[in-house]
């Protein structure tokens, strides 16, 4: 592959500037993320607009979603974790959405951007750390470093705070390869879509967007139940 082809690809994922707020630069990446907010606030306002006693349709697949996730907050924290589905249910969708949005044309996934995904880890691992000041109270948040014994306590602080770098390049490096792997074949074969690879990269956002969730529930019962 030639130097101009790898431009091309380079220059496809690429966040650019789109306009300025004074002298901040806003990217794509955010103006995409704000595109996917505002598809999904006027979705959940279509979808429980007539919400039924007996599940049909979209209100039927959002529940089967909301009863998977349930599932696995109650396997991991018994029935308090009924009280985080919120956020693990946001966390799913939201990321799920960004993921496949580059089935809208001309649409770069935000998740191929570090910094969308750093922001993401970032947030998680602080609302993460406030669950378990309010669980255990903060001497007990602090005792908790302390655990199993208290030589691991540097451990156990460094673990914490290698949590958002695991988290953000995680589902940055598996997003980024998936579309350079779909760029590249594109541009290789104009007239014959890589329809193999996109449904594998539906099936990676999928399982992207679930293993981010799946972590921050484990990260939260950590908390909830100890070491």
């Amino acid at each position: 592959m030639g130097l101009r082809a790898l431009g091309e690809i380079m220059a496809h994922v690429r966040p650019h500037e789109v306009f300025y707020l004074g002298p901040i630069p806003v990217y794509s990446t955010v103006v995409n993320t704000w595109i996917i907010m505002a598809v999904l606030l006027l979705g959940v306002f279509l979808a429980t607009r007539k919400l039924t006693f007996i599940p049909r349709g979209v209100q039927h697949l959002f529940e089967m979603l909301l009863e998977f996730l349930y599932g696995l907050l109650e396997e991991a924290m018994g029935k308090e974790g009924r009280r985080y589905l919120p956020l693990a249910a946001t966390l799913f969708i939201f990321i799920l959405s960004l993921n496949l949005s580059w089935f809208i044309p001309g649409m770069k996934p935000p998740t191929m951007d570090l910094s969308t995904t750093a922001a993401f880890a970032v947030t998680t691992i602080i609302i993460v750390q406030l669950i378990g000041i309010r669980k255990k109270g903060l001497i007990g948040y602090i005792k908790h470093f302390f655990q199993p014994v208290p030589f691991l306590f540097p451990l156990n602080v460094l673990e914490e705070l290698v949590k958002p770098v695991s988290l953000s390049l995680r589902l940055f490096g598996n997003m980024f390869g998936e579309e350079m792997v779909v760029t590249i074949l594109f541009i290789m074969l104009p007239f014959l879509l890589p329809t193999p690879i996109m449904i594998l990269g539906v099936l990676m956002g999928l399982i992207q967007a679930f293993v981010f969730t799946l972590l921050t529930v484990t990260y939260i019962a950590s908390f909830v139940h100890g070491h």
